[in-house]
């Protein structure tokens, strides 16, 4: 069968197959160098897809070294894309169990032990404490609550890409005299951590959840109503943090990860009864709940940079891939870690009446599963059948190996930039996505 190639286009649901990617000039060779990637790719059969409406650039004469953006210095070549259009279940499974036998070898693999927290320690030292005074208020209950999470507990994954992926458009731009994220930047990584901190409690709300990084959760504690106005209070303080930056493009960035939050909340609340179309609603929901808010966030800090729309668009590229991995890992997590070490409730998706990766993986072996996944899991004995029929099958390999595949389409985006220990402590995060525990 005939695979075809495309070029990204925003809206459509896509897995990037190949590792090169082409800065380009020349129109007259683009076919040519996409033929050679295909034949590299071992995809004999290609069909090369010809865009007229602007969604691709179709060049392909190399201006410097493959994977490498020349800075921002007035007209720029354009990137070359190529991805595999995945719309459906099937095609996705087909991939995954193929690479099986060769996950573990086609991992990223970082050139440099970067530290990527200890790169970013200055910065993030404060954080938590300038988001407290962020959210200052003259009600004592308002205030307890909505500083609950911004206790220093949490990961802080997000300001530490946002951070990261900063200073190395900085880097390549020459934006930053002392290395240093930009004051504007860094308060992007406020906002992203606050936009976050808001999701779970309005989360743990719907979810009727108790526990939240290994403590009571907000709504647990003072109740639903409450709650709800804590996550309301603190996405308002974030949007006027976010307008007092006064950058119009970088407000409409932020905007659209509150609506894309929404709107992925909804296609959770629902699942498709073709069962080939599951998966594709299940990879947009992802990135509507919880890619979009790392992706946005750092368009916004290569937009404050300086950055031409290609750093802007491998800044994208990079958030949006490293942030549907984090939640493929996360979903598998669900299956195979322990309450204790999670910090909240395992099963928790099945429990919830959600249908993750593992899951869908596994339906193809256990046809019975996918009545289960139309009712939500909801009769006797159905959450159990369906962990039962995860650890039966190889679906939670093939969850490892597509959130692989995201990281290594993370790791090829980031590797556009200038080299610096910033792009480095960005690549060495893809692993750490991978491997983490919790």
């Amino acid at each position: 069968m005939a695979t075809s190639v495309r070029f990204w286009k925003e809206g459509q649901r896509f897995l990037p197959i190949f590792p090169q990617l082409c800065v380009v000039r020349d129109p007259n060779h683009c076919k040519m160098s996409l033929r050679k990637l295909c034949r590299q790719s071992r995809q004999s059969h290609a069909r090369i897809a010809d865009g007229k409406d602007g969604s691709w650039t179709a060049p392909g004469k190399l201006l410097c070294e493959p994977g490498r953006l020349p800075q921002c210095r007035g007209s720029q070549g354009n990137v070359c894309r190529p991805l595999l259009q995945l719309n459906t279940t099937t095609h996705i499974r087909s991939i995954c169990t193929s690479s099986l036998c060769s996950s573990q070898k086609s991992s990223p693999d970082p050139r440099t032990p970067s530290d990527p927290f200890q790169l970013v320690s200055t910065e993030m030292s404060t954080l938590y404490n300038d988001i407290r005074m962020e959210l200052a208020t003259f009600g004592s209950v308002l205030r307890d609550m909505s500083h609950y999470y911004f206790d220093g507990q949490g990961k802080a994954f997000r300001p530490m890409v946002v951070l990261l992926m900063s200073r190395a458009c900085n880097f390549h731009n020459g934006a930053s005299e002392n290395g240093l994220a930009l004051p504007s930047q860094r308060r992007i990584s406020m906002i992203a951590e606050m936009i976050h901190t808001a999701s779970l409690v309005h989360d743990d709300v719907i979810d009727e959840a108790d526990t939240r990084r290994g403590k009571a959760c907000v709504s647990n504690l003072h109740g639903q109503r409450k709650a709800i106005l804590t996550g309301d209070y603190i996405l308002t303080v974030s949007s006027m943090a976010l307008a007092s930056i006064g950058n119009k493009d970088v407000v409409i960035l932020l905007s659209q990860v509150i609506e894309d939050l929404v709107r992925g909340e909804f296609m959770q609340l629902g699942t498709k009864e073709d069962e080939d179309e599951r998966f594709a609603h299940y990879l947009k929901k992802t990135f509507k709940k919880t890619a979009s808010l790392l992706a946005h966030s750092c368009r916004a800090v290569a937009v404050l940079s300086g950055g031409c729309k290609e750093v802007q668009e491998v800044a994208y590229q990079y958030g949006k891939n490293l942030g549907i991995a984090f939640q493929l890992v996360d979903d598998m997590l669900d299956f195979m870690s322990t309450e204790e070490l999670m910090g909240k409730p395992t099963a928790a998706d099945l429990k919830l009446g959600l249908a993750t990766a593992p899951v869908l993986f596994a339906s193809e072996k256990y046809p019975e599963l996918n009545a289960m996944i139309m009712r939500r899991f909801s009769e006797p004995g159905d959450v159990e059948l369906a962990r039962e029929a995860v650890t039966k099958t190889e679906s939670l390999q093939q969850s490892r190996i597509l959130a692989e595949q995201y990281c290594r389409e993370a790791v090829r985006q980031i590797q556009q930039l200038a080299p610096s220990p910033e792009r480095e402590a960005l690549v060495t995060l893809t692993q750490k996505v991978l491997n983490r525990k919790k």
